[in-house]
Formats: C-alpha cells, structure tokens, sequence
C-alpha cells in the first residue's frame, strides 16, 4: 500500500513538471533555478546535495515521527493519518463506500506503480 502511495506521488512528480514550474530559485547559494532543472532522472545531478538531505530528512520525519507503523492497525491506517493522509484523524465510515474507495487506492497505486517504470 506505502509502495503505491508514493509510486502515485512520484508518478506525478514526473508529469507535473511539463506544465508547471516554480519560479525563483531551488538554490541560491548554487544559483539553481527551477527552470534549470530538467525531468526524470536527469534532476539528480541537478539538484544540489543540500536539497536532497532536506528531501531524505523531510521523508525521514514523515516515516518515523508522523505516521508510525502500528501492527495492530492494517496495512496503510496511520493513528495519525485521516482521509488522503491528512493528518487530522479523520477516518472514512465504515461500508460498502469505504471498501470501493480503498480497493480505488490499491488499483490506482498499481497503476502508478507500473507508470513509474
């Protein structure tokens, strides 16, 4: 389920960025701007080092501090994590629309999955 999550955050991670830039500057002190910053896998060597520690210590925070792993919980129900991962506790009501909305993630998840390669 995690996989999917961030194969869906990925996978728009690579088609954001065909419509849409940020202006400014990714790093100043390295005079990166965003515009100078190409898709895919080229980014890597383009983004400096300082920005991927913030990245790796953003996702660090988030895995470890935010949303804990509990196996009393199922796969994917973070204590802390409401609906779409917003963490405001907020759950989806039990029923038939909470398994189609969840079955919809796991099928989307999937699809990223495979769109990523």
């Amino acid at each position: 389920l995690k996989n999917g999550r961030v194969a869906m955050i990925a996978a728009m991670g690579y088609i954001a960025p065909e419509y849409f830039r940020w202006p400014g500057y990714c790093s100043t002190s390295a005079g990166v701007k965003f515009a100078d910053i190409p898709n895919g896998l080229a980014a890597l060597s383009k983004v400096p080092e300082n920005g991927w520690a913030q990245w790796i210590t953003f996702c660090g925070f988030i895995e470890l501090g935010l949303y804990k792993y509990d196996d009393s919980r199922a796969p994917g129900d973070y204590e802390n994590g409401g609906v779409l991962g917003v963490p405001n506790a907020s759950t989806l009501p039990e029923g038939e629309s909470r398994n189609k909305r969840l079955n919809s993630e796991l099928a989307n998840g999937r699809l990223a999955m495979m769109a990523i390669i």
